[in-house]
């Protein structure tokens, strides 16, 4: 292994495992403009600002902050030594306008600055004002008002200059930018199935053993498009889900962890396939942010992945071994991946793929409007009610009904004289009810019932009739019947036609 590692370099690959392990060179790759750079710093640069470069003086302190250290250090150095020069030459000043730079060695002359002879002098002077070392040779007399004020305006002057650059450089090297270099992304991202959906994964770990406080990963896709009003978004961003709604985004980085984008309909990556990888433009930005847990102080790192840092069909090959009373981070195979069986499809395609497979529903078939034939079957069953309520009835029901059916065909094997089988032989105002179209189940279930009485009433016989009518006729003894009158059946061949009411017999005789 360590001489594949001297022939290729440290970037090999595992991309089979289940064959046996073979390793290959990394291929030539594309250059490509990133929008991110694989350390994390963003390639953007601003220009034309015009007059806007004063909103940078109105927030010093930060710029001074995102400076880099050779500007930081440059401009410490060349504050201090301006104001140092500045306050000597001022310290000088006041010497040669009262003329103790004349008498300087006169012992019975009172300068303002005991010793101050020449610049040098006054510079010293200041030096040991400013850091307060006090060596005791000078010093200033009660004699110099002008000395006293601007001694005040140097001690004031001094604490300004030594708290804004002091600091500065002292936010400047607590800044976690560094922590970040210790927070590491996988070269590549893959793209494979886990738990039997098609995934985007990629592999992030913490380096140190001090932990990131509530650790935060999100994912940005850059990608360039047009709306459908014909505007053109470039480097458009949109968000994929990392498990922001199951709580996955929350991690707990104490040893290298996967982090998983489920390709769904939601996904912009819905309709990405193998194929379409190649020619496809993109960028994925990855942030990683958390509370570094020495300092409490936020911390952020960065990367991204283009088009062609996505392997299909690739697996992460596993770095945590179980060792004698803890567990081993292997950092070697950290990015390292393997092959896999992977669908070569995107997931719309699939998708489409097994709805076209898979058997349409059956639908419950419904009568047409114009199905006036099979509504009257429903209605006028032998029984009274539809095949497909009689379908639905248990098996000894079923059987029972027809039974009965058959019991009722053969007592109606009478003449048609004397029973009525058909709605020919109804009258019509019953036919036009039973070719009412009901637009519920409800209504056709009330009108059945109707029906039915009505056929009850006019399809008996007159030996049916007989047993239930009432006392026949009004004789001498008995006297008249209370209640409605009913006229008796004829005897003998009489029809029974002749007995109805007048209205009905035109009614038939219309026919």
């Amino acid at each position: 292994m360590s001489a594949i590692r001297r022939k290729f370099g440290e970037d090999y690959q595992v991309v089979n495992t289940s064959q046996g392990t073979t390793f290959s060179a990394p291929a030539a790759k594309r250059k490509r403009q990133r929008f991110v750079e694989k350390n994390g710093r963003c390639n953007v640069q601003h220009g034309n600002l015009g007059g806007e470069t004063s909103r940078y003086l109105s927030d010093l302190f930060t710029t001074l902050v995102d400076l880099k250290w050779r500007w930081n250090l440059f401009i410490f150095l060349l504050t201090y030594t301006v104001a140092w020069l500045i306050m000597a030459s001022m310290w000088w000043i006041i010497a040669y306008i009262r003329g103790d730079l004349n008498h300087g060695h006169d012992p019975s002359y009172t300068p303002c600055v005991a010793n101050v002879y020449n610049f040098p002098s006054a510079f010293l002077f200041f030096i040991e004002t400013e850091a307060t070392i006090g060596y005791g040779y000078r010093y200033i007399t009660e004699k110099c008002p002008e000395g006293i004020i601007l001694f005040l305006f140097q001690s004031l002057l001094g604490s300004i200059v030594d708290a804004f650059l002091i600091g500065c450089m002292f936010i400047k090297m607590s800044q976690p930018k560094k922590r970040a270099e210790t927070l590491m992304f996988s070269q590549d991202a893959v793209i494979s199935q886990r738990d039997g959906k098609l995934c985007l994964m990629f592999r992030v770990g913490n380096l140190r053993n001090s932990h990131m406080v509530s650790a935060q990963i999100r994912c940005k896709l850059i990608k360039s498009r047009q709306t459908p009003e014909g505007e053109f978004l470039p480097l458009d961003q949109r968000e994929l889900d990392v498990g922001f709604g199951t709580g996955a985004d929350q991690l707990f980085l104490v040893s290298p962890l996967t982090i998983c984008h489920e390709i769904n309909p939601k996904s912009p990556f819905f309709d990405l396939s193998q194929r379409s990888l190649v020619s496809e433009q993109f960028e994925i930005v990855v942030i990683l942010e958390g509370i570094v847990e020495t300092t409490g102080m936020t911390c952020q790192a960065r990367t991204s992945y283009t088009e062609d840092e996505v392997l299909w069909g690739h697996r992460f090959l596993p770095v945590m071994s179980l060792e004698e009373g803890f567990f081993r981070v292997d950092y070697s195979q950290f990015h390292n991946t393997f092959e896999v069986p992977t669908p070569l499809l995107s997931v719309k395609e699939q998708e489409e793929k097994a709805s076209l497979l898979s058997p349409p529903p059956v639908a419950a078939l419904s009568p047409l409007p114009g199905d006036t034939q099979g509504r009257r079957e429903r209605i006028f069953s032998l029984d009274g009610v539809s095949h497909a309520e009689e379908r639905r009835r248990p098996s000894k029901l079923q059987s029972m009904s027809s039974r009965n059916g058959k019991e009722g065909l053969k007592a109606s094997g009478a003449p048609s004289t004397e029973r009525a089988s058909s709605t020919g032989d109804l009258p019509l105002r019953i036919q036009r009810l039973g070719s009412i179209t009901s637009p519920g189940e409800g209504e056709e279930r009330l009108q059945l019932k109707a029906i039915k009485v009505s056929l009850e009433t006019f399809s008996q016989c007159p030996g049916e009739l007989e047993p239930h009518r009432l006392p026949l006729m009004p004789t001498a003894k008995t006297g008249p019947v209370p209640g409605p009158s009913l006229n008796p059946l004829p005897m003998g061949g009489s029809r029974p036609e002749d007995n109805l009411p007048a209205k009905l017999r035109r009614m038939n005789a219309d026919r």
